[in-house]
């Protein structure tokens, strides 16, 4: 590998970084430079998955004040996460690399459209739960987020690209509190997800160690730049770029 590569690598590292902490897909930017410089998919796969984790902790940490009281849904929702991550990462050394093909466009799809519809769709919920003589107070969370939640990590264990927009559509919608407050919590469950996937990758898989090396310390950088870029978006702006990368996801899968 060259410097140049190394380079470039590292810099694809330090975008998605960024991108899965303000949003989540980077590996939409890794995943394909890794094939342009000739690694395999499968060993670009698990590479780029272990090389992401200290991004996705950098990138919690940096959003760890909107992560205050909000404990305990952590961790209930991590063991979904956790769960998921181990299953898909069983799934992608066990099935063809296209098993998931026709479903990835549509789970993107999914996520986008909930983020998407989440205002609209929460005030719905918090009039039916005042109906009823419910206090939807805020970080009420409804019950089908935790094994939406456990879905979402096992996409995100098989591959990952755009996990960040399913969990952001699935929590925006199922919990009721704040976007910047539920983007904290989807970079816990992520570097969850990609940190377990990743164990699992170290023991069984054929792992490309420089590659991730690189990847991982760009990501460092782009995490914590990416905590201080999202913090400072308003909502409106944070739910267009999340959408944006949805839709970009989802045409670069269509298209490939």
């Amino acid at each position: 590998m060259s410097i140049w590569e190394a380079a470039a690598i590292a810099v694809a590292g330090c975008g998605a970084g960024v991108i899965n902490t303000v949003v989540g897909s980077g590996t939409l930017i890794t995943f394909p430079t890794l094939l342009a410089f000739g690694v395999p998919p499968v060993t670009a796969n698990v590479s780029n998955t272990i090389g992401l984790v200290p991004g996705s902790l950098a990138g919690a940490w940096g959003y760890r004040d909107h992560l205050v009281g909000q404990r305990s849904r952590v961790l209930r929702l991590l063991t979904a996460s956790l769960l998921g991550g181990v299953a898909g990462a069983v799934l992608l050394l066990v099935l063809p690399e296209d098993a998931f093909a026709a479903i990835v466009p549509v789970l993107i799809a999914l996520g986008v459209l909930l983020v998407v519809v989440q205002p609209p769709f929460s005030a719905w919920l918090t009039a039916r739960a005042e109906a009823r003589g419910i206090e939807r107070a805020d970080g009420h969370q409804a019950w089908w987020v935790w094994p939406l939640v456990l879905l979402t990590g096992i996409y995100g264990g098989y591959f990952g690209a755009a996990q960040g927009v399913l969990l952001m559509g699935v929590l925006g919608i199922g919990v009721a509190q704040s976007l910047q407050h539920s983007n904290a919590v989807k970079n816990v469950l992520a570097a969850g997800v990609n940190a377990v996937a990743g164990a699992i990758f170290v023991v069984v898989a054929d792992v490309d160690w420089g590659v991730a090396a690189l990847i991982a310390a760009g990501a460092i950088v782009g995490g914590l730049l990416g905590a201080r870029v999202g913090k400072a978006l308003p909502a409106p702006v944070l739910r267009g770029v999340i959408v944006l990368v949805g839709v970009i996801a989802l045409i670069s899968f269509v298209l490939t």
